[in-house]
């Protein structure tokens, strides 16, 4: 690895939680005139699985938000992820898109941006049936009878959805919850990101 030449040296390293003195000139860059190191992250940054849980989490991050607009709220989950990020483990199998910490992250930045999905009933026709199905139009759970063109759901997906969103991040992988319905709660935050804002985490297409 190549020493860095910034004189701000590791201070400015991926995942870093640091605090900038800025310049900002008639471009659209700024300048950074100083930076003081809050936390290092360095344990997210030497291991593989924590480095690509982290990217997905900050991606999101990235393509919910306008960088220019401050959401204070957002600004602390993303806080809190890179402090849980340290400590996060691998499973087997070790799919970083299905880690219970970067999918409560990003359900609780789409409940920021506006797009909490509701679950209580039919999002279409909002009668309290069984859901089968997820629709980014509806904005939430649909059931049988409004189910064409939604994204299957079994009930053990809504249930993994909704106690990710009710525990908080630190909480993300207590109870131990299936792959089936890890799966299933990513497809529905990519079908929301694909719906809400058009476009695909580059960091989810590059999962095996």
């Amino acid at each position: 690895m190549r020493k860095t030449k910034s004189r701000f040296g590791a201070r400015l390293e991926p995942f870093s939680h640091v605090e900038l003195m800025l310049y900002e000139g008639r471009g659209e860059l700024c300048t950074v005139r100083g930076a003081d190191l809050l936390r290092s992250h360095e344990r997210a940054r030497v291991d593989g699985y924590r480095m690509a849980v982290g990217h997905i989490g900050l991606e999101a991050m990235l393509r919910l938000f306008v960088e220019q607009d401050a959401n204070a709220a957002a600004f602390n989950a993303l806080t809190r992820f890179l402090d849980l990020l340290d400590g996060v483990e691998s499973t087997l199998p070790a799919q970083p898109a299905l880690d219970p910490l970067v999918l409560s992250f990003q359900l609780k930045l789409l409940w920021l941006s506006g797009y909490l999905p509701h679950l209580a009933g039919c999002a279409a026709c909002g009668e309290e049936k069984p859901l089968v199905g997820f629709s980014p139009q509806a904005g939430g759970g649909v059931c049988a009878e409004c189910a064409s063109g939604s994204v299957t759901v079994s009930a053990e997906g809504f249930e993994t959805v909704r106690g990710l969103l009710e525990r908080p991040l630190a909480d993300a992988s207590a109870p131990a919850t299936s792959v089936r319905g890890l799966r299933e709660c990513l497809s529905m935050i990519e079908s929301s990101y694909e719906y809400h804002g058009g476009f695909r985490l580059r960091t989810l297409a590059q999962r095996a």
